[in-house]
């Protein structure tokens, strides 16, 4: 059984957003994502300053079976990213919801979050 945090918001496609006390929303996969990809080797990840809209795919992972694209959840400019990933892409194996998390965006629009699945409608996909 994957875990699910209830104070994230989720999509189809197995990402993960968080939205910090400063407003920004923090950005992953999920544990069930990162373990039907198995140990991560490689990630790209999105240059600060970009301007990713919602869907847009902005980032890989890249496995010792596949490489994935990661979509934008919500629309937004891109102010962080997690560096520590460059020499350690199996934190997010480690630790897919804290220090394995992706790109941090300045939200364009909060609204969009509303389109997001709760904890409990993305485990209901997970159950499809």
């Amino acid at each position: 059984m994957s875990n699910i945090p209830s104070h994230l918001q989720y999509t189809e496609s197995h990402e993960w957003v968080g939205v910090e006390e400063n407003g920004n929303a923090r950005i992953g996969i999920t544990d069930h994502a990162q373990e039907a990809l198995g140990d991560l080797v490689f990630v790209e990840l999105p240059v600060v300053g970009d301007e990713i809209g919602q869907g847009d795919p902005c980032a890989v992972v890249e496995s010792v079976k596949a490489a994935s694209d990661i979509y934008a959840p919500v629309s937004g400019q891109v102010v962080a990213v997690n560096e520590d990933l460059d020499g350690n892409p199996a934190l997010i194996n480690a630790d897919p919801y804290g220090d394995g998390w992706l790109f941090e965006l300045e939200l364009i629009d909060s609204e969009e979050l509303e389109g997001l699945k709760d904890a409990e409608a993305y485990e209901e996909t997970l159950e499809d």
